[in-house]
């Protein structure tokens, strides 16, 4: 991810283990990540999935380079996400609309593949 990232766009869903799970490898994946990648201002997304008792959450967070980029995505509606109709195949409960979050601190990696250049 590029510490140029300035807004965070973020959604939540959730169902079963299975769903999520398709909702990840068939959905998000195939679809959406490559529907992404090819705006400009996309800079990076990650999906964070969490099991509590029979239900299993789904946060996908976007990396934008600004809300300007977010709107030509979403729309001059913004705040309300965008959302497929497939999807009610694969989460049973998500969340009509998005939170943005501007980035105040981002932490650089280093790439553990490269070697080290020292």
């Amino acid at each position: 991810m590029s510490m140029s990232a300035q807004i965070v766009r973020v959604w939540k869903g959730s169902g079963t283990a299975e769903g999520v799970d398709r909702y990840c490898r068939e959905h998000f994946a195939t679809t959406v990540l490559p529907q992404l990648r090819s705006l400009n201002g996309f800079l990076d997304a990650t999906v964070l999935t969490r099991s509590v008792g029979t239900e299993t959450h789904v946060v996908v967070a976007s990396f934008w380079e600004s809300i300007d980029s977010v709107k030509a995505f979403a729309g001059e509606r913004y705040e309300k996400a965008v959302v497929e109709p497939i999807v009610h195949e694969f989460l049973e409960r998500f969340d009509d609309e998005v939170a943005h979050f501007t980035v105040a601190v981002g932490v650089e990696l280093p790439n553990r593949l490269e070697p080290d250049r020292r």
